[in-house]
């Protein structure tokens, strides 16, 4: 096919299972970094080597950012996949890329830095005539995010400069609550990120948060692939996601694309990356809310609505070859929704359940997809993400993809560990969920209620 014919994946888990067969397809070698605990891993059995760089520990292994790159080469690995999380967003990968003759595959590293500083991606949305949430620039101390508080209005929202995941973000209900919470979110900013930069947003009560897949090539061909809806989240995390977004007129869907793509042009974008709104249900607005500088967990919704294949794409693009498809000849069809299935317990705060998994049998289903790294017999570790699989369905329109989320579920057997699966079950199966009358913070108020009666019980 010409461009790259070896990949070196630097991820563990569903996502490099998903881009060793993304490497397969294109008939391209796939070598696969591994962590002590991962040796014996399916994706360790997908790819057509297996390395082991350190510990099972992230930070001494699938976070070593030379010991990646110096492993890629004794490879001869011709680039590096990062997948998502872990080095996903750190441009000192790609910058050591570039210095040692490798192909990074996702944005530049100046993009990733750009969009990485929330403050600088702002102003930047700004600037383009993109609303922005009211806010502030960096507030250094309680007094200065007092200041600015007054001004937009309680309750606000404290955020990281250097964020992402909800790390360093806090909710200020209250005057009284402002100068602990800013020393919470500064301090947990700081140890996720060495960087306790802060800034503020005023509280959209009533918001939906909605992102939209880009694509963008070396020749300056830039398209969207439609909107995902994100909004069912547990601090700030997400946990089901659709496409297209129930919330979007057709008005404010042109909108938001255009937004997207003002801000991919803007600054050059290349590969694949989400550009993140909230929408104000109450106002009927939206505002730019970040970008995010990798593949996302939640593509397979985008890939079943459009039949296009994201990881391929970011590939080839990388590989030096133009898009595969026009913004024309990008279509929408059907309605589809992911779960994230997860190994917790939702009853004890969510604690992750590592542990062996005695049964693994998800649905086989027509018009259902399973991302997942999992089998029976295999141990779920303590030192990752607590992921097991995603689950995606496709209808014809949103009742029917919920129709078979719900089938998926009732048809998706773990044992031996807990799973999130009775949760999204009766998500599925809520009234308010299924007309769509829902925001950020409605699994919230969901859990306590669902808690609550299980507590009756």
């Amino acid at each position: 096919m010409g461009g790259i014919t070896s990949v070196f994946i630097a991820n563990r888990g569903e996502i490099a299972l998903r881009i060793i067969r993304a490497c397969k397809e294109l008939e391209i070698a796939s070598v696969l970094a591994v962590s002590e605990a991962d040796r014996n891993s399916l994706p360790a059995r997908a790819a057509d080597r297996a390395v082991c760089i350190g510990p099972p520990q992230p930070i001494g292994s699938y976070l070593k950012v030379k010991t990646i790159v110096m492993a890629a080469l004794g490879t001869n690995s011709e680039a590096i996949h990062p997948g998502y999380g872990f080095l996903a967003e750190q441009p000192e990968l790609g910058e050591l890329c570039a210095q040692h003759g490798l192909i990074f595959i996702g944005p530049k590293p100046d993009n990733i830095r750009k969009m990485g500083d929330k403050l600088l991606a702002r102003n930047m949305a700004k600037d383009l005539g993109i609303p922005v949430i009211p806010g502030s620039e960096l507030v250094r101390d309680p007094r200065e995010a007092m200041h600015v508080a007054e001004q937009v209005g309680f309750p606000v929202l404290l955020k990281a400069a250097a964020g992402g995941g909800g790390k360093g973000m806090k909710t200020v209900n209250g005057p009284g609550d402002l100068e602990t919470t800013f020393q919470e979110a500064a301090a947990e900013a700081r140890s996720a990120f060495g960087d306790d930069r802060l800034y503020l947003e005023h509280f959209i009560p009533n918001a939906r948060h909605v992102e939209v897949q880009i694509l963008a090539d070396h020749f300056g061909n830039a398209i969207h692939l439609f909107e995902r809806d994100c909004s069912l989240q547990r601090r700030y995390q997400k946990m089901v996601e659709e496409a297209p977004s129930p919330a979007l007129n057709d008005r404010m869907r042109e909108q938001v694309y255009d937004a997207a793509l003002s801000i991919v042009k803007h600054i050059g974008y290349l590969n694949a990356g989400t550009i993140e709104f909230i929408l104000d249900q109450d106002q009927g607005r939206f505002y730019f809310l970040e970008m995010n500088t990798r593949i996302q967990v939640e593509h397979p919704v985008t890939e079943m609505i459009t039949g296009l294949d994201i990881v391929k794409e970011q590939i080839t693009i990388a590989g030096g070859q133009p898009l595969s498809v026009t913004q024309e000849e990008v279509s929408r069809n059907g309605h589809a929704i992911e779960c994230r299935i997860n190994a917790e317990l939702p009853e004890a705060d969510f604690r992750p359940c590592p542990g062996q998994i005695a049964q693994w049998n998800p649905p086989n289903m027509k018009h259902v997809r399973v991302d997942s790294h999992c089998y029976t017999g295999y141990f779920v570790p303590p030192y990752y993400d607590s992921l097991l699989a995603k689950l995606i369905t496709k209808g014809d329109d949103r009742p029917q993809a919920i129709g078979l989320m719900e089938d998926a579920l009732a048809n998706f057997t773990v044992r031996g560990v807990d799973t999130t699966i009775p949760l999204y079950d009766s998500i599925m199966k809520n009234q308010e969920y299924r007309n769509g009358k829902i925001n950020t913070r409605w699994v919230e108020h969901f859990l306590k209620r669902e808690l609550g009666k299980n507590a009756e019980n």
